[in-house]
């Protein structure tokens, strides 16, 4: 069984349920949603065809672990996760959701919120949708790259502080903090005496080797913060919704449970048998998938350099999203706008992860080289002045 990605044509990808492929019109390239245009591992494929021969009758929510907590705890000890206690995993219908039921849990209307920006917008509406309060701390972009700003994250502490929400790596910049900066901001949190929900969704996603999640660097987080994880980038799986929230506290997993009991919804059983095989057999096609990021990565950034030398933009270290910073242009203000009317090319709009973001565009490169190539030289001409 082959485990290489194949690339999906646009034919195959504009399918009636096609979210990314289907909001704009026909000859419009969608380089937008974070979903990936490869097909999925045929190891997974097989496992959901025999899942299919063995009955969808109700799933045995209130005990995933016989199948899941051994290759979850395999797969985290290599992140530096260790000594979970039992039922230190509750399974969630997606990451957002845990988001939102973090803020729920471990918040009260009124309180503020600590998060950088630019931000995955879930982020964002967890915070507002709910009366919390976004305490923002931008991070600068420099020519070394996406870096913290130790003093605006000072500034952002209030009395009124009680959550830092962490996105590791990082969406929409693709930074992977350092150690070093995941040991200063765990002094951080401790010393303002903040709960902390790292989401790591894209932890194997990363080109820069091993992931090291945020609670393993300090052992006074164990106490104080819940970790988000889930297969759904890696593997391609997002219409297959699934996640779970971890953690060293039981007591914070059940402040979670309590602040959505009832409104909470459950991954299918074909969710479940999905993650279970990416984790047991998903590694393989994953490697090559890398492999191919990487290499589009690469592509995007000699074009960019050579052709557009005046867009300002940092290489991702993980993810396959890369943050363009059009504000040169004159058509900054609706940047996004006038590259799908003039380039027929879709991006996200910066300004949906944070106020003051406006010029800059989100773009998917995890599709075909030929799709790239041509979606670069549709902006390229269209970016002319």
């Amino acid at each position: 069984m082959s485990a290489a990605p194949y690339f999906l044509t646009p034919e195959a990808l504009r399918h009636p349920d096609s979210t990314k492929w289907l909001k704009y019109p026909g000859d419009v390239l969608p380089l937008w949603v974070a979903d990936m245009d490869y097909g999925i591992s045929p190891y997974i494929t097989a496992a959901l065809h025999e899942r299919l021969h063995s009955g969808l009758g109700y799933f045995t929510y209130h005990r995933p672990e016989p199948q899941m907590a051994p290759l979850l705890t395999q797969k985290l000890a290599t992140q530096g996760v260790t000594d979970l206690p039992a039922g230190g995993f509750r399974t969630l219908p997606g990451v957002v959701p845990g988001l939102y039921a973090s803020v729920l849990g471990l918040t009260s209307p009124g309180d503020d919120v600590i998060s950088f920006t630019p931000i995955y917008p879930p982020f964002l509406s967890a915070i507002s949708d709910h009366g919390r309060r976004l305490r923002s701390a931008d991070l600068l972009h420099t020519d070394a790259g996406w870096q913290i700003d130790w003093d605006a994250l000072e500034a952002a502490v209030t009395p009124a502080a009680r959550l830092l929400m962490l996105c590791h790596p990082h969406n929409p910049t693709g930074r992977v903090w350092t150690r070093a900066e995941l040991e200063r901001l765990a002094d951080f949190a401790v010393r303002h005496r903040l709960w902390v929900v790292s989401d790591e969704l894209h932890a194997d996603l990363s080109f820069m080797g091993p992931h090291t999640a945020f609670v393993s660097v300090n052992p006074e987080l164990r106490e104080r913060t819940v970790t988000l994880t889930g297969p759904c980038k890696t593997y391609n799986t997002a219409g297959l919704g699934i996640g779970a929230a971890f953690s060293h506290s039981l007591a914070l997993l059940d402040r979670l449970n309590r602040a959505t009991v009832g409104v909470m919804g459950q991954p299918s059983a074909m969710s479940m048998t999905m993650w279970q095989a990416a984790l047991e057999g998903g590694g393989e096609w994953l490697e090559v998938v890398l492999e191919q990021l990487r290499a589009n990565r690469d592509l995007l950034s000699a074009r960019l350099g050579s052709e557009l030398s005046w867009v300002r933009y940092s290489p991702p270290e993980a993810t396959y999203l890369a943050l363009l910073d059009l504000r040169a242009h004159p058509r900054h203000a609706d940047i996004q706008q006038f590259l799908l009317q003039e380039a027929g090319v879709a991006l996200n709009d910066g300004l949906t992860f944070g106020a003051g973001y406006q010029g800059f565009v989100r773009l998917n490169f995890a599709t075909s080289p030929d799709i790239l190539n041509e979606a670069i030289d549709r902006v390229v001409r269209a970016c002319r002045f």
